[in-house]
């Protein structure tokens, strides 16, 4: 693919049809310059399987309003579509609405509300509202839930991986494994969900992180197989890169072979003034090669060296690998949580393809459109209760409880500012989805009243300063700090609350009503 081709492919035309034919249609009858409003959110957490998450982390954002910066219709994306043809042959897109799109054919008309990247986020709620002429509003659609959807998902999993590292050093090491130039939007969203570094060069280098790695068993492979060693790879390694030496020990025999040479070429590097790294271990039994590995570095002197471990780490071996170290290293005369401050893991496939749930259901749904005078609510109904839209212009807030915890998201109406209740008041919070599961909260239980959706853009112009990775990071670790123990439960988390007040509730059940009467 040539690079002029790749621009076409990732440009204004990075989209499904339906949002081309679509609007077009929306040309055609009058409509495409009416003001519309769609809510980005996902239904369900991610489920891994034997295990499943039990919030979201936030991500994707600045990337997605770089992209719309960029992306606006060009001569070659109105040749594309002329050239697009139905299966008469005749063509899909007329003269007349290629017209409009050439000169209509930017996002600057939009106005963006979104939650932060970085913040925690939970089922149903508006993660992104966006508000403009109606055609842009849906050719959006496509491009927004691909970058949205996929970085919160990494983003997620990573938060796991650091939650069940207990804090300690994470690498992202999966870009040989993630799905072509994905792995870049996979690293980023890594290192925003908890991720310290990673071994991606070129993306980390512009996002201003380090590259961290180490080197492969094909070094080691090499050197044997031109009859010179491994203790001879080691010192080549170490003579190369002697402040930065992390060896990889597993090529041959991990406790017979890999870390008695690897302490060989460590004390020489300590000799010519040199501290070394670490080592790296990669297959086998890793909770017991750690406790072998700590026990023969102490012995030689070198107690403070990490251990990195590798090879198909997620969330819940980290958590068995801890667990066995717990349970094991006494026996041994070790402290365990000494050899677990040492530990470093290197989490590739698992976390780059979030495995085990490898998409996000988020959907970006039309909840209201402007009649010239006010916002109309639009609503869709469906045969599974938890499908129906929370409809109409919205606010979404985050309640604390008197312990300073996150106690529930309520969306509301756009006009509504919840607060804390006083006195006699009450604040009545109803199940997005069942009439009979509904939470009173009187005085004294909420400390907090947080607002979620900030604004971002107006009409195409950034009216806030985004966060940094630094400050995503202190955002995800302050709002997961915030959450009961319960839902950070690696394996079955207790279901947050997302509730809807009053006023929504009402209003859903009214629009329920009126089109069960009228017919659908």
């Amino acid at each position: 693919m040539t690079f002029a081709q790749q621009r076409l492919a990732e440009g204004f035309l990075f989209t499904d049809l339906y949002q081309l034919t679509m609007a077009q249609l929306y040309f055609r009858t009058g409509l495409a310059e009416k003001r519309a409003q769609f809510d980005h959110f996902f239904r369900d957490l991610p489920n891994y399987g034997d295990h499943r998450a039990g919030y979201c982390v936030n991500a994707g954002l600045g990337w997605l309003l770089d992209w719309m910066k960029e992306a606006r219709v060009q001569e070659a994306d109105i040749e594309a579509l002329k050239s697009m043809r139905g299966r008469t042959g005749e063509r899909l897109f007329g003269d007349d609405f290629l017209a409009w799109l050439k000169r209509h054919g930017t996002f600057e008309c939009l106005t963006l509300r979104a939650i932060p990247e970085g913040r925690v986020v939970h089922p149903g709620v508006p993660l992104t509202v966006v508000e403009g002429p109606l055609i842009m509003a849906q050719i959006l659609e496509t491009a927004l839930l691909a970058q949205l959807n996929y970085q919160t998902l990494i983003a997620t999993k990573a938060a796991r991986v650091k939650e069940s590292a207990r804090g300690g050093l994470v690498l992202e090491f999966g870009v040989r494994r993630a799905h072509d130039r994905g792995a870049n939007a996979g690293t980023r969203a890594a290192l925003i969900g908890g991720a310290d570094f990673t071994s991606n060069a070129g993306i980390s280098h512009v996002l201003g992180f380090p590259p961290k790695g180490t080197h492969a068993h094909s070094m080691v492979q090499a050197f044997v197989a031109l009859g010179l060693g491994e203790l001879a790879a080691f010192r080549a390694y170490a003579e190369t890169y002697p402040d930065e030496c992390v060896l990889l020990v597993d090529t041959i025999d991990t406790l017979h072979s890999g870390i008695p040479n690897a302490i060989t070429v460590f004390e020489e590097l300590r000799r010519k003034g040199h501290e070394p790294v670490g080592v790296r271990l990669d297959s086998g039994d890793l909770a017991y090669l750690s406790i072998q590995a700590a026990k023969l570095l102490n012995e030689a002197g070198f107690p403070d060296v990490a251990i990195v471990l590798s090879s198909n780490l997620d969330e819940l071996v980290i958590w068995q690998i801890l667990t066995q170290i717990s349970e094991e290293a006494p026996a041994y005369g070790l402290d365990p949580e000494a050899i677990i401050r040492r530990l470093v893991y290197g989490v590739g496939t698992r976390l780059i393809t979030s495995e085990g749930d490898t998409a996000l259901g988020g959907v970006y749904k039309l909840v209201s459109l402007h009649d010239g005078e006010r916002w109309q609510p639009a609503i869709k109904l469906s045969d599974s209760r938890d499908k129906v839209l929370n409809p109409g212009d919205k606010g979404a807030w985050r309640l604390y409880d008197a312990r300073g915890n996150a106690t529930a998201d309520l969306i509301t109406l756009a006009d509504e500012t919840p607060k804390p209740p006083q006195g006699d008041e009450r604040l009545l919070l109803h199940h997005p989805s069942d009439p009979s599961r509904r939470r009173t909260l009187r005085a004294g239980e909420v400390s907090r009243v947080e607002p979620l959706l900030l604004p971002v853009l107006e009409e195409g112009r950034l009216v806030r300063e985004l966060p940094d990775i630094p400050a995503m990071r202190e955002l995800r670790t302050r709002d997961i700090e915030a959450l009961n123990s319960g839902v950070r439960r690696l394996v079955n988390p207790h279901i947050y609350h997302v509730s809807l007040s009053e006023p929504l509730w009402t209003l859903k059940q009214e629009l329920i009503a009126s089109l069960s009467e009228n017919g659908r």
